[in-house]
């Protein structure tokens, strides 16, 4: 298969339009990838483009027949040290979106979130989808709807009875000391469902992709 670029180029995107070139878009085109060629997206779906001729635009052709894999599901995460990497690696899995959530344990408050749309962007180029994932404002744990949601119980790992298989759209994974006591209190009254990652205590960022990946089919 010919390794032809992908860009994502914003939601706002049919044929026919021209969407300015950023320096480093352009760059990375022509000198990087030594092409005039590559695949735009965005909004789910994705169309040939071409460069201008004076290099200042790109020229969005006919849409292709490229379905996006992505899927609906939206990740609830404490903010953690490695939080790029677990936005990589979950952009690459399809999720929609992304919703930090302040726990009791929480220490990592001064994430860049700049920087983690750019991380996002970049791995739905690298990952053959048609949409980036949103990032949604940070909520506090006691304001979340527990009620539907399905998390990462690390109870699991000293014995506890967890189920490893569920049917869902919503997942919240805790910080890397975990939930704290009155929290996983909250989740059970709330009817909140706990999956099972394991007889191992993970890091927050795997075990939000052992959680993506036990719910993903």
């Amino acid at each position: 298969m010919k390794n032809i670029p992908r860009i994502f180029v914003g939601n706002d995107i049919q044929p026919g339009i021209k969407i300015p070139l950023m320096r480093e878009t352009l760059h990375y085109l022509t000198r990087v990838m030594r092409v005039r060629e590559c695949l735009a997206f965005g909004d789910g779906y994705e169309y040939n483009a071409t460069i201008s001729d004076d290099d200042k635009n790109l020229i969005i052709g006919d849409k292709t027949s490229h379905i996006d894999p992505s899927n609906n599901i939206t990740l609830m995460f404490a903010p953690i040290k490695h939080t790029d990497d677990l936005i990589n690696m979950a952009t690459q899995m399809g999720i929609a979106r992304f919703v930090p959530v302040i726990t009791a344990r929480t220490v990592a408050h001064h994430i860049n979130w700049g920087r983690m749309q750019k991380i996002a962007v970049e791995a739905a180029e690298q990952s053959n989808r048609n949409s980036v994932p949103e990032i949604l404002e940070s909520v506090k744990f006691s304001d979340l709807d527990l009620s539907d949601v399905v998390f990462a119980d690390e109870r699991a790992a000293y014995g506890a009875d967890v189920s490893t298989d569920f049917n869902t759209t919503k997942i919240l994974v805790g910080p890397e000391g975990g939930f704290s006591d009155e929290e996983f209190n909250a989740l059970d009254v709330a009817g909140a469902r706990g999956l099972g990652l394991g007889k191992t205590i993970l890091r927050a960022e795997t075990a939000a992709i052992v959680a993506l990946a036990k719910i993903i089919k």
